[in-house]
């Protein structure tokens, strides 16, 4: 089965301008960032791209954890992309993914070990990741900790 996603896209301007974007749930101002020359208003690809491989990831985590019979208390994700920029030549390099899997208090070391493989597992098995294969390095750094380390 074949799911169609759809966007609308408007640009008004040379390269310094700025534009919307409608994709149902997804509506926003773009333009260049800032750090690359442009105005900086609303979002732009670099953040879209980091954006859809990390919710892809944490959603395919979160799927597999539960198919696999661990509820963890916490699930938090910080993602971070590198693009390079050499003779004007702008390459989205790496995406490091680091969720954040709390156990609950009473976790096995067999629990962890399960946590630990599946966050590794998800990137491999999300449908982000697996379109920008070969173009991206994606690396996972999961840390896996119990509800009681928590506690303060």
């Amino acid at each position: 089965m074949k799911h169609p996603f759809h966007l609308k896209a408007v640009w008004n301007g040379g390269r310094n301008s700025e534009g919307t974007i409608d994709a149902g749930g997804l509506k926003s101002v773009i333009s260049i960032p800032q750090e690359m020359g442009g105005p900086g208003t609303g979002t732009n690809p670099d953040e879209m791209l980091l954006g859809a491989a990390s919710t892809c990831y944490l959603i395919t985590l979160a799927a597999m954890l539960e198919r696999s019979d661990i509820t963890p208390n916490e699930l938090t994700l910080e993602s971070e992309a590198t693009v390079d920029v050499t003779n004007n030549i702008f390459t989205y390099e790496r995406i490091v993914h680091r969720p954040r899997i709390v156990l609950q208090a009473d976790a096995t070391e067999a629990e962890f070990a399960k946590a630990d493989r599946l966050a590794h597992k998800a990137e491999e098995s999300c449908m982000i990741s697996r379109a920008v294969a070969g173009n991206v390095k994606i690396e996972t750094q999961p840390v896996i900790v119990t509800a009681d380390i928590n506690a303060v």
